[in-house]
Protein backbone atom coordinates (compact mmCIF):
# COMPACT_ATOMS: atom_id res chain seq x y z
CA UNK A 1 0.00 0.00 0.00
CA UNK A 2 2.69 2.49 0.75
CA UNK A 3 3.96 4.07 -2.61
CA UNK A 4 3.79 6.91 -3.75
CA UNK A 5 0.81 8.52 -2.58
CA UNK A 6 1.70 9.32 1.03
CA UNK A 7 4.13 11.79 -0.79
CA UNK A 8 2.31 13.63 -3.50
CA UNK A 9 -1.12 13.33 -1.75
CA UNK A 10 -0.88 15.68 1.38
CA UNK A 11 -0.90 18.50 -0.47
CA UNK A 12 -4.21 17.39 -2.59
CA UNK A 13 -6.21 16.69 0.93
CA UNK A 14 -5.18 19.57 2.47
CA UNK A 15 -5.85 21.78 -0.15
CA UNK A 16 -9.73 20.33 -0.84
CA UNK A 17 -9.89 20.05 3.33
CA UNK A 18 -8.84 23.68 3.97
CA UNK A 19 -7.22 22.88 7.20
CA UNK A 20 -4.92 21.28 9.14
CA UNK A 21 -7.72 19.43 11.56
CA UNK A 22 -9.81 18.05 8.40
CA UNK A 23 -6.82 17.28 6.71
CA UNK A 24 -6.08 14.50 9.56
CA UNK A 25 -9.12 13.12 10.14
CA UNK A 26 -9.91 12.61 6.44
CA UNK A 27 -6.56 10.62 6.34
CA UNK A 28 -7.63 8.39 9.83
CA UNK A 29 -11.14 8.09 7.68
CA UNK A 30 -9.37 6.99 4.64
CA UNK A 31 -7.95 4.24 6.50
CA UNK A 32 -11.01 3.01 8.47
CA UNK A 33 -13.04 3.17 5.02
CA UNK A 34 -10.11 1.09 3.19
CA UNK A 35 -10.25 -1.52 6.15
CA UNK A 36 -13.77 -1.88 5.66
CA UNK A 37 -13.28 -2.39 1.98
CA UNK A 38 -10.84 -4.73 2.42
CA UNK A 39 -12.81 -6.92 4.94
CA UNK A 40 -15.52 -6.93 2.15
CA UNK A 41 -13.08 -8.08 -0.16
CA UNK A 42 -11.74 -10.53 2.48
CA UNK A 43 -14.98 -12.32 2.44
CA UNK A 44 -15.62 -12.35 -1.79
CA UNK A 45 -11.82 -13.29 -2.16
CA UNK A 46 -12.48 -16.80 -0.15
CA UNK A 47 -15.95 -17.38 -1.23
CA UNK A 48 -14.92 -16.67 -5.04
CA UNK A 49 -11.51 -18.20 -5.27
CA UNK A 50 -11.16 -17.54 -8.65
CA UNK A 51 -8.07 -15.20 -10.51
CA UNK A 52 -9.54 -11.55 -11.56
CA UNK A 53 -10.36 -10.17 -8.26
CA UNK A 54 -13.38 -7.78 -9.18
CA UNK A 55 -13.64 -9.19 -12.35
CA UNK A 56 -14.70 -12.39 -11.24
CA UNK A 57 -16.73 -11.26 -8.50
CA UNK A 58 -18.63 -8.77 -10.77
CA UNK A 59 -18.99 -11.69 -13.49
CA UNK A 60 -21.24 -13.77 -11.09
CA UNK A 61 -23.31 -11.31 -9.23
CA UNK A 62 -24.09 -9.56 -12.32
CA UNK A 63 -22.94 -11.24 -15.51
CA UNK A 64 -20.61 -10.94 -18.24
CA UNK A 65 -21.82 -7.48 -19.84
CA UNK A 66 -20.26 -5.64 -16.27
CA UNK A 67 -17.73 -7.63 -16.04
CA UNK A 68 -16.81 -6.66 -19.53
CA UNK A 69 -17.23 -2.91 -18.74
CA UNK A 70 -14.86 -3.08 -15.67
CA UNK A 71 -12.06 -5.17 -18.11
CA UNK A 72 -12.17 -2.48 -20.41
CA UNK A 73 -12.17 0.42 -18.36
CA UNK A 74 -9.46 -1.34 -16.16
CA UNK A 75 -7.04 -2.46 -18.85
CA UNK A 76 -7.68 0.96 -20.97
CA UNK A 77 -7.99 3.70 -18.29
CA UNK A 78 -7.22 2.30 -14.51
CA UNK A 79 -3.90 0.37 -14.63
CA UNK A 80 -2.18 2.44 -17.50
CA UNK A 81 -3.66 5.60 -15.25
CA UNK A 82 -2.26 4.15 -12.10
CA UNK A 83 1.33 3.58 -13.44
CA UNK A 84 1.29 7.49 -14.92
CA UNK A 85 0.57 8.95 -11.92
CA UNK A 86 2.93 6.87 -9.63
CA UNK A 87 5.95 8.04 -12.57
CA UNK A 88 5.46 11.37 -12.75
CA UNK A 89 5.08 11.67 -8.71
CA UNK A 90 8.86 9.59 -9.12
CA UNK A 91 10.14 12.17 -11.92
CA UNK A 92 8.84 15.51 -9.84
CA UNK A 93 11.04 14.10 -6.73
CA UNK A 94 13.70 12.70 -8.65
CA UNK A 95 14.13 16.27 -10.51
CA UNK A 96 13.70 18.74 -7.43
CA UNK A 97 17.02 18.51 -5.98
CA UNK A 98 18.55 19.65 -9.25
CA UNK A 99 15.90 23.02 -9.26
CA UNK A 100 16.10 23.76 -5.59
CA UNK A 101 14.58 27.06 -6.01
CA UNK A 102 11.76 26.30 -8.31
CA UNK A 103 9.29 23.76 -9.45
CA UNK A 104 11.37 21.55 -12.13
CA UNK A 105 9.84 22.28 -15.86
CA UNK A 106 6.88 20.20 -17.01
CA UNK A 107 8.80 18.96 -19.96
CA UNK A 108 11.62 17.56 -17.89
CA UNK A 109 9.05 15.78 -15.29
CA UNK A 110 7.24 14.27 -18.55
CA UNK A 111 10.02 12.89 -20.64
CA UNK A 112 11.72 11.57 -16.87
CA UNK A 113 8.18 9.70 -16.14
CA UNK A 114 8.32 8.66 -19.31
CA UNK A 115 11.97 7.17 -19.41
CA UNK A 116 10.99 5.22 -16.26
CA UNK A 117 8.04 3.76 -17.72
CA UNK A 118 10.41 2.50 -20.39
CA UNK A 119 12.88 1.46 -18.03
CA UNK A 120 10.51 -0.61 -15.62
CA UNK A 121 7.96 -2.08 -18.67
CA UNK A 122 11.60 -3.23 -19.98
CA UNK A 123 12.73 -5.32 -16.91
CA UNK A 124 9.28 -6.30 -16.26
CA UNK A 125 9.03 -7.86 -19.75
CA UNK A 126 12.77 -9.35 -19.06
CA UNK A 127 12.34 -11.50 -16.44
CA UNK A 128 9.93 -11.79 -13.44
CA UNK A 129 12.48 -12.50 -11.29
CA UNK A 130 14.50 -9.53 -11.91
CA UNK A 131 11.08 -7.57 -11.40
CA UNK A 132 11.06 -9.05 -7.66
CA UNK A 133 14.42 -8.14 -6.93
CA UNK A 134 13.71 -4.60 -7.86
CA UNK A 135 10.52 -4.89 -5.88
CA UNK A 136 12.44 -6.12 -2.90
CA UNK A 137 14.64 -3.54 -3.08
CA UNK A 138 12.54 -0.39 -3.14
CA UNK A 139 10.20 -1.41 -0.60
CA UNK A 140 12.98 -1.64 1.68
CA UNK A 141 13.80 1.40 0.66
CA UNK A 142 10.28 3.07 1.47
CA UNK A 143 10.14 1.71 4.91
CA UNK A 144 13.35 3.39 5.81
CA UNK A 145 12.08 6.76 4.55
CA UNK A 146 8.65 6.61 6.33
CA UNK A 147 10.06 5.66 9.15
CA UNK A 148 12.80 8.61 9.13
CA UNK A 149 10.16 11.05 8.70
CA UNK A 150 8.20 9.58 11.06
CA UNK A 151 10.68 9.64 14.18
CA UNK A 152 11.76 13.07 13.15
CA UNK A 153 8.36 14.54 13.35
CA UNK A 154 8.16 12.28 16.78
CA UNK A 155 10.60 14.45 17.93
CA UNK A 156 10.38 18.29 16.78
CA UNK A 157 6.80 17.24 18.74
CA UNK A 158 8.76 16.53 22.19
CA UNK A 159 10.40 19.43 21.62
CA UNK A 160 7.28 21.66 21.36
CA UNK A 161 7.26 22.39 17.77
CA UNK A 162 2.73 22.01 17.53
CA UNK A 163 1.90 26.12 16.89
CA UNK A 164 0.82 25.18 12.84
CA UNK A 165 -1.41 21.98 15.06
CA UNK A 166 -3.41 24.30 16.97
CA UNK A 167 -6.42 26.38 15.89
CA UNK A 168 -6.17 23.14 13.35
CA UNK A 169 -10.37 23.73 12.38
CA UNK A 170 -9.88 27.38 11.31
CA UNK A 171 -10.66 27.47 7.66
CA UNK A 172 -12.09 24.40 7.38
CA UNK A 173 -13.67 23.04 3.69
CA UNK A 174 -17.49 23.12 3.70
CA UNK A 175 -17.96 22.26 0.12
CA UNK A 176 -19.91 18.83 -0.66
CA UNK A 177 -17.57 18.10 -3.54
CA UNK A 178 -14.51 19.40 -2.05
CA UNK A 179 -14.18 17.04 1.04
CA UNK A 180 -15.16 14.31 -1.89
CA UNK A 181 -12.13 15.36 -3.77
CA UNK A 182 -9.94 15.74 -0.45
CA UNK A 183 -11.04 11.92 0.48
CA UNK A 184 -9.90 10.65 -3.71
CA UNK A 185 -6.71 11.87 -3.15
CA UNK A 186 -6.35 10.67 -0.05
CA UNK A 187 -7.95 7.24 -0.37
CA UNK A 188 -5.09 7.33 -3.81
CA UNK A 189 -2.59 6.60 -0.98
CA UNK A 190 -4.38 3.51 0.45
CA UNK A 191 -4.38 2.00 -2.89
CA UNK A 192 -3.29 -1.73 -2.76
CA UNK A 193 -6.10 -1.97 -0.12
CA UNK A 194 -8.23 -4.30 -2.75
CA UNK A 195 -5.19 -6.64 -3.58
CA UNK A 196 -4.87 -8.77 -0.61
CA UNK A 197 -7.38 -10.75 -2.06
CA UNK A 198 -5.30 -12.11 -5.15
CA UNK A 199 -3.05 -13.97 -2.68
CA UNK A 200 -5.73 -15.65 -0.58
CA UNK A 201 -5.11 -19.26 -2.32
CA UNK A 202 -1.28 -19.31 -1.35
CA UNK A 203 -1.92 -18.40 1.89
CA UNK A 204 -1.93 -20.95 5.09
CA UNK A 205 -4.76 -20.96 6.49
CA UNK A 206 -6.14 -17.83 4.97
CA UNK A 207 -9.90 -17.76 6.21
CA UNK A 208 -7.59 -17.20 9.65
CA UNK A 209 -4.65 -15.13 8.93
CA UNK A 210 -6.53 -12.83 5.48
CA UNK A 211 -8.73 -10.46 8.22
CA UNK A 212 -5.48 -10.70 11.15
CA UNK A 213 -3.81 -8.92 8.30
CA UNK A 214 -6.25 -6.55 7.23
CA UNK A 215 -7.40 -5.91 11.13
CA UNK A 216 -3.56 -5.14 11.74
CA UNK A 217 -1.90 -4.11 8.83
CA UNK A 218 -4.22 -1.33 7.21
CA UNK A 219 -4.68 0.71 10.69
CA UNK A 220 -0.54 0.35 11.16
CA UNK A 221 -0.79 1.71 7.48
CA UNK A 222 -2.69 4.43 8.94
CA UNK A 223 -0.65 5.16 11.61
CA UNK A 224 1.71 5.83 9.49
CA UNK A 225 0.10 8.35 7.28
CA UNK A 226 -1.73 10.47 9.93
CA UNK A 227 2.11 10.69 12.07
CA UNK A 228 3.94 11.87 8.25
CA UNK A 229 1.94 14.45 8.12
CA UNK A 230 1.74 15.56 11.96
CA UNK A 231 5.65 15.51 10.73
CA UNK A 232 5.25 18.10 7.88
CA UNK A 233 2.91 19.92 9.89
CA UNK A 234 5.79 20.40 12.40
CA UNK A 235 7.89 22.20 10.21
CA UNK A 236 5.69 23.64 7.38
CA UNK A 237 2.28 26.31 8.00
CA UNK A 238 -0.55 25.10 5.98
CA UNK A 239 0.49 28.03 3.18
CA UNK A 240 3.94 26.69 3.31
CA UNK A 241 3.29 23.36 2.43
CA UNK A 242 0.64 24.05 -0.48
CA UNK A 243 3.16 26.01 -2.12
CA UNK A 244 5.86 23.39 -2.05
CA UNK A 245 6.59 21.37 -5.12
CA UNK A 246 7.62 18.52 -3.06
CA UNK A 247 6.59 18.24 0.55
CA UNK A 248 8.47 15.53 1.62
CA UNK A 249 11.63 17.37 0.40
CA UNK A 250 10.74 20.80 1.80
CA UNK A 251 10.38 19.18 5.09
CA UNK A 252 13.99 17.32 4.26
CA UNK A 253 15.21 20.54 3.73
CA UNK A 254 14.04 22.19 6.91
CA UNK A 255 14.99 19.40 9.29
CA UNK A 256 17.62 17.07 7.67
CA UNK A 257 20.19 19.51 6.47
CA UNK A 258 22.80 18.74 5.93
CA UNK A 259 21.99 14.94 4.57
CA UNK A 260 18.62 16.30 3.56
CA UNK A 261 19.32 15.17 -0.01
CA UNK A 262 18.55 11.02 1.13
CA UNK A 263 14.69 12.33 1.23
CA UNK A 264 14.49 13.07 -2.58
CA UNK A 265 16.33 9.81 -3.14
CA UNK A 266 14.82 7.41 -0.65
CA UNK A 267 10.76 8.94 -2.26
CA UNK A 268 12.42 8.68 -5.68
CA UNK A 269 13.29 5.12 -4.41
CA UNK A 270 9.63 4.47 -3.08
CA UNK A 271 8.01 5.85 -6.30
CA UNK A 272 10.09 3.45 -8.43
CA UNK A 273 9.03 0.63 -6.56
CA UNK A 274 5.76 1.73 -6.56
CA UNK A 275 5.35 1.80 -10.31
CA UNK A 276 7.05 -1.58 -10.85
CA UNK A 277 4.52 -3.30 -8.10
CA UNK A 278 1.70 -1.41 -10.53
CA UNK A 279 3.23 -2.53 -14.01
CA UNK A 280 3.84 -6.28 -11.97
CA UNK A 281 0.37 -6.50 -11.73
CA UNK A 282 -0.89 -5.13 -14.93
CA UNK A 283 -0.61 -8.39 -16.86
CA UNK A 284 -2.99 -10.16 -14.39
CA UNK A 285 -6.41 -9.11 -15.58
CA UNK A 286 -5.70 -8.91 -18.99
CA UNK A 287 -5.19 -12.77 -19.39
CA UNK A 288 -8.31 -13.59 -17.14
CA UNK A 289 -10.20 -11.50 -19.42
CA UNK A 290 -8.80 -12.46 -22.73
CA UNK A 291 -9.47 -16.28 -21.61
CA UNK A 292 -13.10 -14.93 -21.35
CA UNK A 293 -13.03 -13.66 -24.40
CA UNK A 294 -13.23 -10.10 -23.18
CA UNK A 295 -10.19 -8.69 -24.05
CA UNK A 296 -8.24 -9.04 -27.55
CA UNK A 297 -6.35 -12.66 -27.07
CA UNK A 298 -2.86 -11.35 -27.79
CA UNK A 299 -3.30 -9.69 -24.15
CA UNK A 300 -3.42 -12.75 -22.69
CA UNK A 301 -0.36 -14.08 -24.17
CA UNK A 302 3.28 -15.27 -22.64
CA UNK A 303 6.80 -14.74 -23.93
CA UNK A 304 7.93 -18.33 -25.30
CA UNK A 305 11.46 -17.15 -23.58
CA UNK A 306 11.06 -15.41 -20.52
CA UNK A 307 7.74 -16.22 -19.17
CA UNK A 308 6.47 -12.75 -19.07
CA UNK A 309 2.94 -11.34 -20.14
CA UNK A 310 4.75 -9.38 -22.28
CA UNK A 311 1.66 -8.09 -24.74
CA UNK A 312 0.08 -6.89 -21.82
CA UNK A 313 2.93 -5.62 -20.10
CA UNK A 314 3.85 -3.40 -23.05
CA UNK A 315 0.37 -2.12 -24.17
CA UNK A 316 -0.11 -1.13 -20.75
CA UNK A 317 3.49 1.03 -20.85
CA UNK A 318 2.88 2.40 -23.95
CA UNK A 319 -0.94 3.70 -22.74
CA UNK A 320 0.99 4.68 -19.80
CA UNK A 321 2.95 7.23 -21.56
CA UNK A 322 -0.19 8.60 -23.65
CA UNK A 323 -1.69 9.51 -19.96
CA UNK A 324 1.70 11.18 -18.82
CA UNK A 325 1.24 13.46 -22.08
CA UNK A 326 -1.61 16.22 -21.47
CA UNK A 327 -2.22 15.73 -18.30
CA UNK A 328 -0.61 16.31 -14.79
CA UNK A 329 -1.08 14.46 -11.28
CA UNK A 330 -4.46 15.54 -9.57
CA UNK A 331 -6.19 15.81 -12.94
CA UNK A 332 -5.32 12.05 -13.28
CA UNK A 333 -6.19 10.97 -9.79
CA UNK A 334 -9.23 12.50 -10.13
CA UNK A 335 -9.97 11.06 -13.25
CA UNK A 336 -8.53 7.82 -12.24
CA UNK A 337 -10.30 7.82 -8.49
CA UNK A 338 -13.70 8.61 -10.15
CA UNK A 339 -13.88 5.15 -12.27
CA UNK A 340 -12.24 3.17 -9.42
CA UNK A 341 -14.59 3.95 -6.74
CA UNK A 342 -17.64 3.32 -9.04
CA UNK A 343 -16.08 -0.30 -9.40
CA UNK A 344 -15.22 -0.77 -6.10
CA UNK A 345 -19.17 0.37 -5.24
CA UNK A 346 -20.31 -2.55 -7.45
CA UNK A 347 -18.36 -4.96 -6.27
CA UNK A 348 -19.69 -4.13 -2.38
CA UNK A 349 -23.10 -4.35 -4.13
CA UNK A 350 -22.44 -7.55 -5.63
CA UNK A 351 -21.33 -8.72 -2.16
CA UNK A 352 -24.70 -7.78 -0.53
CA UNK A 353 -26.65 -8.86 -3.82
CA UNK A 354 -24.93 -12.89 -3.28
CA UNK A 355 -25.87 -12.43 0.19
CA UNK A 356 -29.03 -13.22 -0.86
CA UNK A 357 -29.17 -14.79 -4.80
CA UNK A 358 -25.93 -17.26 -3.49
CA UNK A 359 -26.88 -18.25 -0.52
CA UNK A 360 -25.44 -22.01 -1.71
CA UNK A 361 -21.94 -20.45 -2.13
CA UNK A 362 -19.34 -21.28 0.95
CA UNK A 363 -18.69 -18.12 3.15
CA UNK A 364 -15.12 -18.81 5.42
CA UNK A 365 -15.06 -15.26 6.20
CA UNK A 366 -18.29 -13.01 6.54
CA UNK A 367 -18.62 -9.53 7.44
CA UNK A 368 -21.69 -7.69 8.90
CA UNK A 369 -23.64 -6.67 6.15
CA UNK A 370 -23.75 -3.11 7.33
CA UNK A 371 -19.94 -2.30 6.34
CA UNK A 372 -20.59 -3.57 2.76
CA UNK A 373 -23.16 -1.27 3.14
CA UNK A 374 -21.45 1.72 4.76
CA UNK A 375 -18.51 1.16 1.80
CA UNK A 376 -21.04 0.73 -0.99
CA UNK A 377 -23.00 4.12 0.75
CA UNK A 378 -19.50 5.95 0.69
CA UNK A 379 -18.30 4.51 -2.77
CA UNK A 380 -21.71 6.54 -4.17
CA UNK A 381 -20.85 9.45 -2.51
CA UNK A 382 -17.02 9.85 -3.77
CA UNK A 383 -18.50 9.02 -7.42
CA UNK A 384 -21.56 11.80 -6.78
CA UNK A 385 -20.10 14.40 -5.03
CA UNK A 386 -17.47 15.90 -7.04
CA UNK A 387 -19.96 16.11 -9.80
CA UNK A 388 -22.93 17.36 -7.98
CA UNK A 389 -20.65 20.07 -6.13
CA UNK A 390 -18.01 20.84 -9.24
CA UNK A 391 -19.79 19.42 -12.84
CA UNK A 392 -16.36 19.23 -14.95
CA UNK A 393 -16.08 17.71 -18.63
CA UNK A 394 -13.62 15.06 -16.90
CA UNK A 395 -16.35 13.05 -15.74
CA UNK A 396 -18.38 13.09 -18.76
CA UNK A 397 -15.01 12.09 -20.69
CA UNK A 398 -14.78 9.53 -18.05
CA UNK A 399 -18.44 8.04 -17.92
CA UNK A 400 -18.72 8.10 -22.05
CA UNK A 401 -15.52 5.97 -22.16
CA UNK A 402 -16.41 3.65 -19.84
CA UNK A 403 -20.15 2.90 -21.41
CA UNK A 404 -18.20 3.03 -24.99
CA UNK A 405 -16.99 -0.45 -24.25
CA UNK A 406 -20.70 -1.61 -25.38
CA UNK A 407 -19.91 -0.49 -28.54
CA UNK A 408 -17.14 -3.40 -29.40
CA UNK A 409 -19.14 -5.87 -26.71
CA UNK A 410 -22.66 -6.68 -28.50
CA UNK A 411 -20.57 -7.67 -32.01
CA UNK A 412 -16.93 -8.95 -30.59
CA UNK A 413 -18.48 -10.29 -27.53
CA UNK A 414 -22.26 -11.35 -27.46
CA UNK A 415 -22.30 -12.11 -31.18
CA UNK A 416 -19.14 -13.04 -31.72
CA UNK A 417 -18.80 -11.74 -35.10
CA UNK A 418 -17.05 -13.86 -37.19
CA UNK A 419 -15.59 -10.63 -39.51
CA UNK A 420 -14.08 -9.77 -36.31
CA UNK A 421 -11.93 -13.06 -35.90
CA UNK A 422 -10.87 -12.80 -39.57
CA UNK A 423 -9.93 -9.21 -38.62
CA UNK A 424 -7.72 -10.43 -35.74
CA UNK A 425 -6.38 -13.71 -36.67
CA UNK A 426 -3.41 -11.94 -38.95
CA UNK A 427 -2.62 -9.50 -36.66
CA UNK A 428 -2.41 -12.08 -33.55
CA UNK A 429 -0.77 -14.33 -35.64
CA UNK A 430 1.97 -11.13 -37.06
CA UNK A 431 2.07 -9.96 -33.45
CA UNK A 432 2.82 -14.02 -31.64
CA UNK A 433 5.76 -13.96 -34.36
CA UNK A 434 6.84 -10.41 -33.50
CA UNK A 435 6.82 -10.80 -29.73
CA UNK A 436 7.10 -14.78 -29.80
CA UNK A 437 4.18 -15.13 -27.63
CA UNK A 438 1.76 -18.22 -27.47
CA UNK A 439 -1.16 -18.60 -25.50
CA UNK A 440 -0.53 -19.59 -21.70
CA UNK A 441 -1.61 -23.38 -22.13
CA UNK A 442 1.61 -23.60 -24.57
CA UNK A 443 4.32 -22.12 -21.93
CA UNK A 444 3.06 -25.19 -18.91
Amino acid sequence: MIGSGIFISPKSVLMYSGAVGPCLLIWTACGVLATMGALCYAELGTMITKSGAEYSYLMEAFGSLVAYLYSWTTVMVLKPSSFAIITLSFAEYASAPFYPDCTPPLVVIKCLSAAAIIIITGVNCLSVKLASYVQNFFTGAKLIIIIVIVVAGIVLMAQGKTENLSNAFEGSATSFGAIGLAFYNGLWAYDGWNQLNFITEELKNPYRNLPLAIVIGIPLVTVCYVFVNIAYFTVMTPSELLSSSAVAVTFGDKVLYPVAWIVPLFVAFSTFGSANGSCFTAGRLSYVAGREGHMVKILSYISLKRFTPLPALLFNGILAIFYIIPADINTLINYFSFAQWAFYGLTTLALIVMRFTRKDLDRPVKVPMVIAGIVTLVSCYLVLAPIIDKPEWAYLYCTIFIFSGLILYFPLVYKKANWARKIMRPITMHLQLLMEVVPPEKTE
